[in-house]
């Protein structure tokens, strides 16, 4: 088969033939319009032409592969419109915003200023394209719980001990008997390579050199064979699953990560629909605007005017999920599977830790998903609280984390003392690797052990062991 030009390419723009170029190569995507998690209407935007801009940060290279007959791969460019590409590309004129993200990277501190992890997010602000920061940094509505996470750990105080030995700390502890060297995990986020062309591989080799685990998401910018590819030999990584409500493509995915060796599957529960994250919705128009050096008004009269995309970046990542899980069918579905540790992500009440327990899975992270899914949902932290006061007995039957709002090391510190196994972040890591690679995610590690130590030291404990309830008192207010 002849390589194909630009104009045969072109001729390909419509619902009824759709064409669409990436990376130097042609496919038919007209029967998978109808199917696309993001709607057709972002493919057919760029039906007939190159959407390799477009396409290359927010899926895996494999997606073609996975989601898409070898039919429909129609083959590459030719020499000369692979060239003509490249040369527009390279005489493109960049984007205000490109301009912004440009300007921003050449006056980042050094990292040896960043001094905590607020100080690693301003700058990864500054830094990230508008896009990026949109997703990254949005939560549902008026982002009340994302704030209120954060806010939990200011309503508990320590109770310190003092002439205690502490001359030797060691934070190190075990998730699911995989050892940490400290009480943190990456918690599952999407699309790191929106923030860096590296993307989640900056955050497996920033856990490496770390010596703490990383969980990959289902939904991550690479594909869950390259993270391992990037990983080190014994290095742990877990996987947190979106499940699919086609059960067989669920199940192609959980095999899939199992033969490659991850070593715990995390089942998210609380992200069946996405929340209504207006930011990230409102960012198109907001580049828009920036780039036309104007505001859109409206047209007046009674013409109805095209409706939002209430989606955005996270809604496409999810439209396929199952809605129907239950304790009774797909927790026994998934053990069906698979020997690995079971971790059911979301719980967000004491009555679903108890029923998780019950269920025999191996631990349950208390999480609202960083806000960005029900608003006025219960801070993790205040979960745990709960949890410890009335069934403590939870704490003996599974392995309990938490995550959402965890700025510092004594809110690391705080969830321990309350019974928590170890606590997981995921923004953070985002923004570190977003703005410093590699360098920026073993920083923050290096962030929060030094503040975990600090803290075990000052409230007199020594291991991880050390920490107990009474060391934690809840404020009156």
């Amino acid at each position: 088969m002849s390589a194909w030009t630009l104009d045969q390419v072109a001729q390909h723009n419509s619902p009824d033939s759709c064409w669409v170029i990436i990376q130097n190569n042609v496919y038919d995507v007209t029967d998978f319009l109808p199917e696309h998690p993001g709607g057709a209407k972002i493919i057919l935007k760029y039906a007939g032409r190159d959407a390799t801009a477009a396409y290359v940060p927010i899926h895996p290279p494999d997606a073609l592969d996975k989601n898409l007959p070898i039919g429909k791969h129609l083959g590459p460019l030719s020499a000369e419109a692979s060239q003509i590409l490249t040369s527009n590309q390279k005489n493109r004129k960049k984007t205000k915003d490109e301009l912004r993200v440009e300007e921003a990277a050449q006056k980042k501190p050094p990292l040896a200023r960043i001094l905590s992890l607020r100080d690693m997010e301003v700058v990864a602000r500054q830094t990230l394209s508008s896009k990026a920061r949109a997703y990254y940094t949005s939560a549902s509505d008026d982002e009340i719980t994302h704030s209120e996470n954060a806010r939990a750990f200011s309503r508990f105080f320590f109770n310190t001990r003092v002439m205690r030995p502490v001359a030797r700390c060691d934070p190190s502890t075990r998730i699911l008997g995989f050892g940490s060297s400290i009480p943190v995990f990456v918690s599952g986020a999407a699309l790191a390579k929106l923030g860096h062309p590296d993307g989640e591989a900056n955050i497996t080799r920033g856990a490496s050199q770390t010596g703490i685990i990383q969980m990959v998401s289902s939904n991550a910018s690479l594909s869950y064979s390259e993270i391992m590819a990037a990983s080190a030999p014994s290095q742990t990584l877990f996987f947190q699953l979106y499940k699919h409500a086609n059960d067989s493509i669920a199940e192609q995915r959980v095999r899939e990560v199992v033969d490659l060796g991850y070593k715990a599957i995390f089942l998210t529960v609380d992200a069946i629909v996405a929340g209504n994250r207006e930011r990230d919705i409102r960012n198109p128009w907001e580049l828009e605007d920036e780039e036309k050096g104007i505001p859109t008004y409206w047209s007046g009269g009674d013409a109805p005017e095209q409706e939002a995309d209430g989606m955005g970046t996270a809604g496409a990542l999810i439209a396929n999920d199952d809605r129907d899980m239950t304790w009774e069918k797909t927790i026994p579905w998934l053990r069906s599977l698979t020997k690995l540790p079971i971790v059911i992500k979301g719980i967000q009440c004491v009555e679903d830790a108890v029923l998780a327990a019950e269920a025999g899975v191996d631990g349950i992270l208390l999480s609202n998903h960083g806000g960005r899914q029900l608003e006025y949902s219960l801070p993790p932290l205040e979960i745990l609280y709960k949890l410890r006061l009335k069934r403590p007995d939870v704490f003996d039957k599974v392995e309990v984390y938490i995550d959402g709002g965890i700025n510092r090391g004594t809110d690391v510190i705080k969830a321990l003392c309350l019974g928590a196994t170890a606590v997981g972040l995921g923004r953070p890591f985002l923004y570190a690797q977003s703005a410093y690679g590699t360098a920026g995610v073993v920083k923050i590690v290096e962030i929060l052990r030094r503040e975990i130590v600090t803290a075990m030291r000052l409230l007199g404990a020594s291991t991880i062991d050390d920490l107990r309830p009474e060391m934690v008192n809840a404020s009156a207010s």
